[in-house]
Order: C-alpha cells, then structure tokens, then sequence
C-alpha cells in the first residue's frame, strides 16, 4: 500500500502546529544550504518536509502564509508589475574614478563635519555589487512587499518574484522582529549560473544577456515569477529604509543585525578608520576582483556612523555622505584576425572571435564571443577589424564595438557558414530563430548529448545506458551515431571499467528491447528540431510509419493539428539531410521496427482531452496518456476552456486553480479509473 505524505504527521498536533513546524525547518535549512554551505539534511529528506507543507496547505488553504517556503516556486504570469512609491527615497551615489577623488570626498566630508585638523572619520567599505536595486519590506519580521528602485521615488512591485530569491528569508529569524524594517540592497545573478544561462539560451537560439546585471534584472521583471524561480538570483543588503520599532546607529550596527536576522550581508564588508585604509581595501578590491564568483564593478565608501549620515544630509539625488569608487572598465584594443564557427553540443553554431592577443585585467585574452551572425552583421564585424574587446563577466570576453576609423579597405566581412564545419552537412536557420544550426545525426559535437537523448526513458528508454556508459563509449570510439548503438556486441561493453557479465547481458537486452518502441517514442528520440513528445505522437498516429513521415510534404505537415510552419520546416528539413536518412536506415537495417499505437475510433474518451497535474500514485503519466488515447481522447499540458477534464493528484497547483476557475471538470485518480470503466 503507498503511504500519503501526510501519513507521518503527528496526530497529537494540530495541522496548524504541524504547517508552522514545518515551515520553520525548512528556512532553517534553507538557510544553512543557501547561505552558510553547511547543509544537514539530504536533498531527499528537504524534499520530503517540503512536500509535506504543500500537501497540508493543499488540503487545508487557510494555512498558507506569506513566509511559507511553497512560496518561492513562483506563480503564473500576471498581466504587469504595479507601482511602489518608496517612503525614503532611493538615491544614487556621486562617482569617484580615482584615488584623488576618493581623497577630495574625505576633505569634504572633513569640513561639512568641521573636524579638527588631524580627525579622522570612520567609514565603511562595501563592494559595489553590479546587480538591480531593489527594497524589501518586513512588517512584523515577515516579507510583504518588495520593489526595484525605479526612478529613486517610484518603484515597480516584484513581490512574487523576489519571494523566490531562496538566500533571502520569507520571514527573518527572531522571536522579536521589528513592526517595520524596509532593507535596501542588490539583486545579482552569480558567474556560475550566468554563464549556465546563456549556454542554454545560445543552445535555444536565443540571443544571449549582455552581462549578469541584464540578466538579473531581465529575471527579476519575468511577467511570469515561476521563470525567476527556476534563475538562481541572489541578494546582499546594504542599507536600510524606514523603520518602525527599532533603530541602528551605524551602518555596521544595521548590517550585522540584518545578519542576525538571516538577511545576506556581504562578507568583504570593512570598517576602516581614515581614507587611507579605505584605499588600501579599494585597490584589494581590485585585485581579487576577478576571482570572486559574482561581478562587482567598485567598492562604496560610506560614512559608517548614521547621525552623522543625517547632519552631512543630501543633495538633490545623490547623499553627501557617501560616494561609489568606481573600478577601471575592463577593455582592450586589439585586432580580429580570424571569426571561427563552433559547433556547440546542439547544433548551434557560433562564431568566435580569434584576436590578437591582449591584456585585459591582468589577463591574457585571444579569443572573444561574437554569440551569432546577427550580431556580427548589426556590428558589422570584420576579419581584420580593430574592436574594443570587455570582459564582462563571461569566460570568453565579447567584442563590444568596431573602430570603423582604422579601415583601411582590407578587412574581410564573413557571411553564416552553408555547410557545418565539423561534419559537412547543410546548415539550417529555423524560423525567426537567431540560431545557425547544423542538424546532422552525425555531428561530432552532437553525438553524447543526440545518443543520451535516443537513449532516455521518455524516448528509447534503453534501460541502464546513461551517462556514464555513453561517455565511455565515445572514449572508446564504438559508436559514432545512434545507429551505432545496435551494433553493440557483449565484447564492446565488457571494455567498461567494472562490468560484468551480467550488467553487459542487461544492457544488451534493454537495447533489444527498444527495438520494437513505439513509432512515436522513437519520431521523439531522432531529436528533430521543435519535436518533442506530444508533436512526436501525432506524427506518429498522422502518418503510421517512419517512411510515410520521411517522405511527408510541408504542407500535409502544416495539416496536422498543433504543427505550424517552423515545426513544419524543421521537420522537413531533418528529413532532407541525407545523412540522416543514412543513419536512420542502417538503424532499421538492424531491426528497429517501431510499433505503432493506433488511436481507438469511438472510444469512450473520443474527441475528449485531458490533463494530468499534481503526483499521481495510481499510474504514470504515460500509463495515463496511453489509456487515454487507447480510448480515443487525447492528453494535453496546458488548461484551456477546450480542456474536457483535468485529473488532480496530491499537491497539483496552478492547472487546478484554473480549472475550478474555467468550470472544467476534475477528477481525483479514482475517479478517473472509474470513468475509464464507464461504457462509451
């Protein structure tokens, strides 16, 4: 019998002690793993006290409360952001671009303060993050309200999106919190997931984010919060706001109480006595600016004490007591000698940049990303150009622009490759895609990520071959395609490290097995362009062979329901690449013969669709598309008023809320099966 998660709940609490249990260890942990490294509990065991407080607040509503963790997964797009009128306005800070002026703002804070000749001033130094300002309100230690700075005295409202910032609390940690305390601080988007970010958009032939302030600021006004939840934004506070039943008297009194609190506070934070240490921590600053896993662009030097924040006042947009010592910018001139196509484990085709080689930050620099051929033509970059080059948080530095001026009538323009560099075939642009994309089933650089694809549980489902075993069989040279992979023999694999008899036998057996999938599974596992599950299942049922579909026509594509032109064409595209055409058939020249599951005509779910949401214990999401159009309807993934059913598991979310609201009919797992057993 499976067990409910709620069946661990101890029965001698209310729900209502249980929920606030729960929600107090998990930012407790939440705290640990995202902000002090020190985790306790295993990501399964989070899981579990997660799933736990969804399905009590599921199952009783009225539970679910501002701070709850569950509200950091984000919600659906709303129509627009709202305004947010700051009660303090948010100022920004007067420049300084060099040590003399950092000294010029300490002499005149000197003699706004009139201190006697010899006085020093208390400062604080704090790395100047290069992020998105924004104002997070905590009435009563809970998070109510945050904004982005706007223009200093209007903000927008980010709530939904700023409750998914896991490093920041949805309540802070104390028994005592003040009835108000607004904190100020920076939204940033670290290196690491920067850097992740725009692989996987240059992959999607998406223009990639400039830099990570763009793309902490483009997560952060996401319409829809459920794509910020998924962009791991960070946050660091650096002063506060109005404040209601409590008071600070410096800067550093403020941040190491926000500390306490659990607010992240940066840990290069120092308090210096003079200017001239402050310019020692500057030039430190500078030094291991590179290393640091977020981007800083300069360190702020603020007066540390607050009265004397309050008598040196402000002026009209920027506070007398602080100024932003700003960092030399991190560019170059040099020369593009070469722009080489690479080819990324998609298909993507990327230009690269090889330079003459430059010093930039202590760094030497040869080679620079141009992202895609629209952006080579928009800047009108040539092979022998003199560019300013600029490390801007990526590990390949970009070409920012081109000196136009030191033409000389020999530079080469460079159009998009027609054929792919590494395995010859024909290169495709797919509708408004900014992508170059070589679609070959041979592809070099494709291969590991086309057979780990072909290989997949919701595609071929070869049982066993992961990763690991996919990595060692490129190693070894023993495949070179998908195809290649029902070639296998029992002596190729027993040259893995640690196999035996047995898990070579099993590996053999699943890949023998996958020969009869179904037609749809295996139209999936081909990796097309825009084809996944459900638009691999339609092709399968429209056409009823591989060959019939090979051989289909653009515009009997365009007639099936839900394939429009650039699904159409990338399609046809794949099918036009004869190289593809080779592999497929030398993969059917080994047996592969998919099966086709035929729709029933007048089933009892005939004409009707459906959608399954939450976690279903009774069967799987496919065991529940196939019974579905075994009878004839058909299973989709987004509510509609089309929609005829939605089958609701524990904790389902959004999709169920829009049911209710739309009047569709919901089904609990029981309650389908009974419908499935219904005459037609």
């Amino acid at each position: 019998m499976q067990l409910s998660l709620l069946d661990n709940v101890d029965h001698g609490k209310t729900v209502a002690e249980h929920a606030r249990e729960l929600r107090q260890q998990l930012e407790h942990h939440n705290r640990l793993y995202y902000q002090l490294d020190q985790p306790a509990i295993s990501d399964a065991e989070y899981d579990q006290l997660f799933r736990q407080l969804q399905a009590l607040e599921q199952q009783h509503p009225e539970l679910v409360t501002a701070d709850s963790p569950t509200q950091r997964i984000g919600s659906e797009a709303s129509g627009r952001f709202g305004s947010h009128t700051h009660t303090l306005p948010m100022l920004s800070l007067e420049n300084a671009v060099n040590e003399m002026e950092i000294e010029e703002f300490d002499q005149r804070i000197k003699k706004l303060l009139a201190l006697p000749a010899g006085q020093t001033v208390e400062y604080i130094c704090e790395p100047k993050m290069d992020g998105l300002a924004v104002e997070v309100i905590y009435r009563n230690g809970t998070l109510t309200k945050a904004a982005t700075r706007g223009d200093g005295i209007t903000g927008e409202d980010v709530t939904e999106n700023v409750r998914t910032i896991r490093t920041l609390p949805l309540r802070l940690d104390t028994d005592q919190p003040p009835e108000l305390i607004e904190v100020r601080g920076e939204v940033y988007l670290g290196l690491e997931a920067f850097r992740r970010i725009n692989s996987e958009k240059e992959e999607n032939g998406e223009p990639p984010f400039a830099n990570p302030r763009n793309a902490a600021a483009g997560s952060l006004r996401q319409l829809d919060s459920r794509i910020t939840a998924k962009r791991p934004l960070s946050f660091f506070c650096y002063a506060p706001g109005s404040t209601q039943g409590i008071s600070f008297e410096s800067q550093q009194d403020f941040l190491r109480q926000a500390g306490l609190w659990g607010v992240p506070v940066n840990p290069l934070t120092r308090t210096v006595q003079g200017i001239k240490p402050a310019i020692t921590f500057f030039q430190e600053l500078q030094a291991m600016r590179e290393s640091l896993p977020y981007e800083i662009d300069g360190m702020v030097i603020k007066v540390n004490r607050f009265d004397l924040q309050q008598e040196l006042g402000e002026k009209s947009r920027s506070p007398r007591w602080a100024v932003a010592c700003k960092f030399p910018p991190r560019q170059a001139e040099t020369v593009v000698e070469d722009i080489i196509p690479s080819v990324g484990r998609t298909g993507v085709i990327t230009p690269v940049a090889r330079l003459r080689p430059v010093e930039i930050s202590g760094v030497t620099v040869s080679r620079a990303t141009l992202h895609n051929w629209d952006e080579i033509a928009e800047k009108d970059i040539r092979i022998g150009d003199s560019v300013i080059v600029e490390r801007a948080g990526d590990v390949i530095p970009a070409v920012v622009r081109v000196l136009t001026d030191q033409r000389d009538g020999s530079q080469q323009p460079l159009s998009p490759p027609e054929r792919c560099p590494q395995c010859g075939a024909l290169v495709v642009r797919i509708g408004d895609e900014v992508a170059v994309r070589c679609m070959g089933l041979s592809c070099p650089p494709q291969i590991r990520e086309s057979i780990r694809h072909f290989a997949s549980r919701n595609a071929m489902d070869i049982e066993g071959l992961g990763e690991k075993y996919v990595a060692q069989l490129l190693e070894l040279g023993l495949v070179h395609n998908i195809a290649d992979i029902y070639y296998l023999t029992r002596d190729d694999f027993m040259q893995f490290e640690r196999m035996g008899d047995k898990l070579a036998d099993n590996l053999l057996t699943a890949i023998e097995n996958s020969k009869q999938q179904e037609l749809g599974r295996l139209i999936f596992a081909l990796g097309i362009r825009h084809v996944g599950e459900r638009t691999a299942r339609a092709l399968a049922q429209s056409f009823g062979s591989l060959e019939s579909l090979r051989r289909a026509s653009l515009d009997e594509l365009v007639s099936i329901r839900d394939i429009g032109q650039t699904v159409a064409q990338s399609i046809r595209t794949f099918f036009d690449n004869q190289d593809n055409l080779a592999v497929i058939d030398r993969m059917l020249s080994a047996g592969v013969s998919p099966a086709v599951a035929q729709k029933k005509l007048g089933g009892r779910f005939s004409g009707r669709s459906f959608v399954f949401t939450g976690a279903l214990s009774r069967f799987s999401r496919d065991e529940a598309r196939r019974m579905v159009e075994n009878e004839g309807g058909s299973v989709v993934g987004s509510v509609s008023r089309k929609t005829d059913y939605v089958v609701a598991g524990a904790e389902a979310g959004s999709k169920l809320d829009k049911a209710r609201e739309l009047g569709i009919t919901v089904l609990g797992e029981d309650e389908f099966m009974e419908l499935l057993k219904s005459p037609p």
